[in-house]
């Protein structure tokens, strides 16, 4: 682990980061943190807290590798618009022309669709559409693209922005197709080896026999959980990449450097231009950020404003960690924040206050606002909760037997749902999620509480549709990964 400060670095970075941090670590219940900042092609702070693992003594460092889920998407975006600028595609062909098997819901749309339309998310899906059939899955990355040819986008083409992770899938997709590798080995030879991005791993799957990780963890209820490594790799050009912050801060210094690392131009300028420019409008006011006029997505990147400077930035969640990579062109900048639970605003935090320190901006505190309304977040999730609980507790009346409401049910797109009577208690089990399950509490009438037995899916209710004495449907939710719904109807 080593800093190393820049006499010109604001005094929050020199004196205070590392207090902050601390603080944060606990009161975020974060087990451990990696964080760097690089400024004028430097690293002016290259720094690990806390442990990869709770309850261990390992102790994060710059090598420690963390899951960073969809900045993933940057890589994949960056490689495809550097074939671009080879000729040898166009960001604006359609996607047919390379998947002749691609298909959408509606077949113009699949005829007009662009590869600029699958990296800036304007196909007219809904923001993680169709992500709890694919996320962990064991659904392959054909099937996968199967799929989200069926399901009906909730608006019209590029009509709004709606964040596709399956749009991505389908963009790296095409890499094979223009160049004879997979998108993990091109993604290596292209981009990880010229950057001496050497501990980076482009599949999930690789992280578990890795000797330098750290594991995800989740919060519910208040108490801190590790989590599993996510099967990602159906999805590995939207969300596989695990890296560490000395790895990613080679990308950043390329970035921020014209594409040149060591001298090397390894990502042709037009490329990154192309990655950095504005195809979807998000909002044009974003109120989360100071002075902010316009928030916008690139290839890969959004792209915001932030007292007056050009915000060039991403995040990323997995299974267990979440992550922020943002880079401030005019001012060299770069800050790249890595961590291993997936429940904390503090990746954000940490990010915006280095941000507003380099900016000269006033100390704002973001994780003790952040703390505060997460707190308030989770006392009224208490509080729901308990609600349902006393309810559950009574016993109350469903419209009809519990024992009726099991059986076979089927959605059109995802496919399998089974609830069974086990040991007394409904159970529902998902066909392409082996080992994953809802415990089923009644809560009167046809609602009931499903509780899934990984923490981050939470805590959800599901109403059902009954007719003359039959069940006809399960409207079934989960958190974490999609915001949709799903209709399973009785079989």
């Amino acid at each position: 682990m080593t800093t190393s400060f820049a006499q010109e670095s604001p005094s929050f970075i020199k004196d205070s980061l590392e207090t902050y941090v601390q603080h944060a670590l606990k009161n975020w219940q974060i087990p451990g943190l990696a964080v760097c900042v690089v400024k004028d092609g430097k690293v002016v702070v290259m720094k690990g807290f806390g442990v990869k693992e709770m309850g261990a003594a390992d102790k994060v460092d710059e090598n420690t590798l963390f899951m960073i889920g969809s900045n993933t998407k940057a890589f994949t975006a960056t490689a495809l618009a550097m074939l671009a600028t080879d000729k040898k595609l166009s960001l604006d062909d359609h996607v047919i022309k390379w998947l002749p098997d691609f298909k959408l819901y509606d077949p113009w749309v699949t005829k007009e669709a662009s590869i600029r339309d699958l990296l800036s998310h304007r196909l007219g899906f809904a923001t993680f559409q169709g992500d709890f059939m694919f996320w962990d899955s064991d659904l392959t990355a054909a099937e996968v693209r199967e799929k989200l040819g069926r399901i009906k986008p909730l608006y019209s083409y590029r009509s709004r922005w709606g964040y596709s992770n399956a749009s991505f899938l389908t963009a790296g997709d095409i890499i094979p197709k223009v160049t004879g590798h997979s998108w993990a080995a091109f993604l290596k030879d292209s981009l990880f080896t010229p950057l001496g991005m050497n501990n980076t791993l482009a599949l999930a799957k690789d992280i578990h026999t890795a000797a330098n990780k750290a594991t995800g963890h989740t919060v519910q209820q208040g108490v801190l959980k590790k989590t599993y490594y996510g099967r990602l790799d159906n999805l590995a050009p939207a969300t596989s990449i695990s890296s560490s912050i000395n790895d990613m801060s080679h990308w950043v210094m390329a970035l921020l450097n014209d594409g040149k690392y060591n001298n090397t131009q390894v990502i042709p300028t037009e490329a990154r231009t192309q990655t950095w420019s504005s195809n979807s409008i998000i909002s044009n006011v974003s109120a989360r950020f100071n002075k902010a006029h316009f928030l916008t997505y690139g290839l890969g990147w959004f792209l915001h404003d932030h007292n007056s400077r050009k915000i060039v930035w991403h995040t990323g969640g997995a299974n267990g960690f979440v992550s922020s990579v943002t880079l401030v062109p005019e001012e060299n900048l770069g800050i790249i924040v890595l961590t291993n639970t997936d429940s904390n605003n503090f990746y954000e935090n940490l990010r915006d206050e280095i941000l507003d320190a380099y900016l000269g901006l006033p100390y704002h505190n973001y994780s003790q606002e952040g703390i505060t309304a997460s707190e308030k977040g989770e006392q009224e999730d208490k509080q729901w909760l308990q609600e349902k609980r006393d309810t559950i507790a009574m016993k109350p009346a469903t419209t009809l037997p519990v024992p009726a409401y099991a059986g076979n049910y089927q959605d059109s797109v995802y496919g399998k749902m089974t609830i069974a009577l086990e040991n007394g208690k409904l159970i529902a089990r998902f066909e392409h999620h082996k080992g994953r399950f809802a415990t089923l509490e009644a809560l009167g009438g046809n609602r009931f509480l499903a509780t899934f037995s990984e923490p981050e899916y939470g805590i959800k209710e599901w109403p059902f549709t009954t007719s003359n004495g039959k069940v006809k449907s399960v409207t079934m939710s989960a958190d974490y990964v999609e915001y949709t719904t799903y209709e399973f109807y009785k079989k």
